[in-house]
């Protein structure tokens, strides 16, 4: 897309607003059909109807129900922002910058959706088999960013000018993503208990800083 035919900066606002609108009406809908008459009786028709959408529109945001059901990973993690924290530069902790994506998403409108997350925990009580759909997500995703992870610190690697070895390197990236997704989680349960005078992205940082001060690591300057 040239400069010229680019769409302002409002406009793209509205865009995304509305695209975020449209993906949580879908997930609600599918959930809440879900509790009402049962898992195996909702279809796709069901879904798009509830949510005022078309199937085809539908198949635009989730390709199927079962991932409409396993919902979103905990932050977006496009080619764009990953391109951006591969190439953040060997002066900085990985484990930060992922926090601190997830922080700056924590505090855009709509990054947190405390009822879509209360009715999908709910029926995963319910059906065992949504639990698993999610599982399998959180794994998808843990894997996009720990594949990312490894990209970065052999990016930082490079430009240090430092052998790598690749197995270590996998190792240090996986344990990198988890962490990074253990402390957003831990963060998310204590904003939960108190939505009305915590942050969300203070917490998410904050939980970056104790996993330091536990591990004897000083504040970097």
């Amino acid at each position: 897309m040239t400069a010229r035919s680019q769409p302002p900066a409002e406009e793209l606002g509205l865009r995304e607003r509305k695209r975020r609108a449209t993906r949580r009406n879908i997930q609600v809908a599918v959930l809440r059909l879900t509790a009402e008459n049962g898992l195996d009786q909702v279809t796709i028709e069901d879904i798009s109807r509830d949510a005022g959408v078309s199937p085809r529109t539908f198949f635009n945001y989730f390709p199927s129900k079962e991932a409409s059901l396993a919902g979103d990973a905990p932050f977006s993690f496009t080619d764009d922002i990953a391109d951006a924290f591969e190439n953040a530069g060997p002066d900085g902790d990985p484990l930060e910058d992922l926090m601190a994506i997830m922080a700056a998403q924590a505090e855009e409108d709509g990054g947190v959706d405390p009822e879509l997350h209360e009715l999908r925990r709910s029926l995963m009580t319910q059906y065992p088999r949504i639990f698993a759909l999610k599982i399998d997500r959180m794994r998808e995703f843990e894997a996009e960013v720990g594949a990312s992870v490894v990209r970065r610190l052999e990016a930082d690697a490079a430009k240090r000018g430092d052998e790598f070895d690749p197995v270590e390197v996998t190792e240090r990236a996986r344990l990198i993503g988890l962490l990074s997704l253990t402390l957003a989680r831990s963060a998310w349960v204590t904003w939960a208990e108190h939505p009305d005078t915590t942050s969300l992205p203070e917490l998410v940082m904050s939980a970056y800083r104790r996993l330091r001060e536990v591990a004897g690591v000083p504040e970097r300057v």
